[in-house]
């Protein structure tokens, strides 16, 4: 089967001007792509392929019988998307979303066959630490059923079935 990786905007308002912002983030940093795949960390796929024009995808074919892991890079923090101010900027969310197909006939095209997606934000290490900090004090402070409302956290990249 062959997956499609694409790092998107996540708010609706940003989605109607996308194209734009990424030929802006293309203009500002010429030769640069906002996803790779890391391929010495990934685990059976096979032929890799990164569009020059879709700096935001990458494509991969796989085994489905097969352990299959996928280990990608975004190049670009989530506050390159945001008005700039006196710094504190809260950074757009993205949104990793992987469609997988099938191989279709001849003339026919691939089968859509399952699509997931999750949220993330991208900082700099520096400004992750003190995000995930300052998100975890403010979740400790809450009583224990409001606790029970977010989500644990995980080794991996969990994606939800979209």
């Amino acid at each position: 089967v062959q997956s499609v990786v694409r790092v998107v905007f996540h708010d609706r308002r940003l989605q109607y001007s996308e194209q734009q912002q990424l030929e802006g983030w293309r203009w500002n940093r010429p030769g640069d792509r906002i996803l790779d795949i890391d391929i010495p960390l990934s685990v059976g796929i096979l032929e890799p392929q990164i569009h020059p024009t879709l700096l935001n995808t990458v494509e991969f074919l796989w085994d489905p019988s097969r352990r299959t892991s996928v280990f990608v890079q975004v190049h670009c923090i989530s506050t390159e998307f945001t008005l700039r101010k006196n710094g504190g900027e809260k950074g757009v969310p993205f949104r990793i979303q992987i469609d997988t197909f099938g191989v279709g006939g001849k003339g026919d095209p691939p089968e859509h066959l399952h699509s997931a997606s999750c949220l993330v934000k991208v900082f700099k290490p520096k400004g992750a630490d003190r995000k995930q900090k300052t998100d975890r004090e403010k979740v400790e402070k809450q009583p224990a059923p409001e606790r029970d409302k977010f989500q644990p956290a995980y080794e991996s990249t969990v994606l939800a079935e979209v």
